[in-house]
């Protein structure tokens, strides 16, 4: 058995958890004991929202209702469009997306109730609210205006509509939707980890939420998928991703998208991305991209014996469906958010503080010198 490692608190059990479980083993992901292939194949994100708050998937009429709900909750507030058109443009979404989830804090007609249905009710708007907020900072971003939602798509379909201000093609809407599933829960991230520990100081939703944010901004976490397409862009085409790969390991630098300190064989998500990122390059009638991947993917596997991340293959996907690179990471929290809230509502139902110790590694025995000695 692998021993616990204080730095990254890597293989550390830092709480118990009934939402999300990893097989690194045998390369497998489970939401409440369902296999996210399975998921993938055959559920929509909504269903995955709801089997993630309440442990069991809806039958049919609670899940109409519950998407009936989500669609009456899309639109944003008149304050927070506004702010939005004051973020300035070159404000990456990331950010942008941080500072109007803390202002839709102060807008919570719940304000401070932290009953369970209270939080049900934040939950539910946070997971409807999303997509329009990140739809809406990429338009303003562009110098558009934003499209408001419609209540006949679903959350996946509709965040393509209001991003591009027409309806997607079915086999875009169904991509994002199998996006938005595998993207929905991974355990104990570091974003979910930062939400449990606000969470269990007692704090607000919205305080755990943009803690969560803040965490899947940096590139180690969410941001490593845009990392990953601006390093296919610079290789440029597949005959040149051997050569590059080869002088990139070289000179020791990180190829993102490449490895994960849990999964010790192919991350499951990554095998369903692969297939998705081909299905989407055939039907634009442009593989490059996938191609370099593929390419890339080999090198590093001979040299590294690593294998590709839900980061890799989602890259060339969200590309040639033509969504820019920098709104990789706000499609990721629009999926995570689902998983957030299950974690913040999971931690509220049986809390205690975290607040683990630290290794202390420094002296612990200097004597003090006056200031006129030093």
């Amino acid at each position: 058995m692998t021993q616990p490692n204080p730095a990254g608190l890597e293989d550390v059990v830092a709480g118990t958890s009934e939402i999300c479980f990893i097989d690194g083993k045998e390369g497998r992901l489970l939401y409440r004991g369902y296999d996210v292939r399975d998921l993938a194949e055959h559920a929509s994100f909504e269903e995955v929202v709801y089997l993630l708050w309440h442990g069991r998937l809806p039958n049919r009429a609670e899940l109409d209702a519950f998407v009936q709900q989500l669609r009456s909750l899309q639109a944003l507030p008149g304050q927070v469009l506004d702010l939005i058109q004051h973020i300035p443009p070159a404000t990456h979404p990331m950010a942008a997306l941080r500072t109007a989830v803390s202002y839709l804090g102060t807008l919570d007609p719940d304000q401070e109730d932290q009953s369970q249905e209270a939080n049900l009710r934040r939950a539910t708007r946070l997971v409807a609210q999303f997509p329009t907020l990140v739809a809406a900072i990429q338009r303003v971003r562009q110098g558009k205006e934003p499209v408001a939602p419609r209540r006949d798509l679903s959350l996946a379909a509709n965040f393509l509509y209001m991003l591009r201000g027409e309806e997607p093609s079915p086999l875009h809407a169904d991509v994002m939707n199998v996006a938005l599933v595998l993207h929905a829960d991974h355990e104990l991230n570091a974003s979910t980890f930062a939400a449990r520990v606000v969470a269990a100081t007692l704090s607000d939703m919205y305080s755990a939420i943009t803690a969560a944010i803040g965490a899947l901004k940096g590139p180690l976490h969410g941001g490593a998928n845009e990392q990953v397409m601006r390093t296919l862009l610079e290789i440029g085409s597949p005959d040149k991703a051997e050569a590059w790969v080869k002088e990139a390991l070289a000179a020791k630098r990180r190829i993102m998208g490449f490895g994960h300190r849990v999964y010790k064989t192919e991350d499951p998500r990554a095998t369903i991305l692969r297939r998705l990122s081909r299905k989407v390059a055939e039907a634009a009638g442009d593989l490059r991209w996938f191609e370099i991947s593929q390419a890339v993917e080999k090198v590093v596997t001979a040299e590294k014996g690593l294998y590709p991340n839900v980061d890799f293959y989602s890259a060339s996907t969200y590309y040639v469906m033509g969504i820019p690179f920098e709104l990789y990471t706000p499609i990721f929290a629009v999926s995570r958010i689902s998983g957030w809230t299950a974690h913040v509502l999971e931690q509220y139902a049986n809390n205690r503080l975290i607040r683990p110790r630290a290794e202390y590694t420094g002296p612990t025995r200097r004597e003090w010198v006056p200031l006129e000695q030093r």
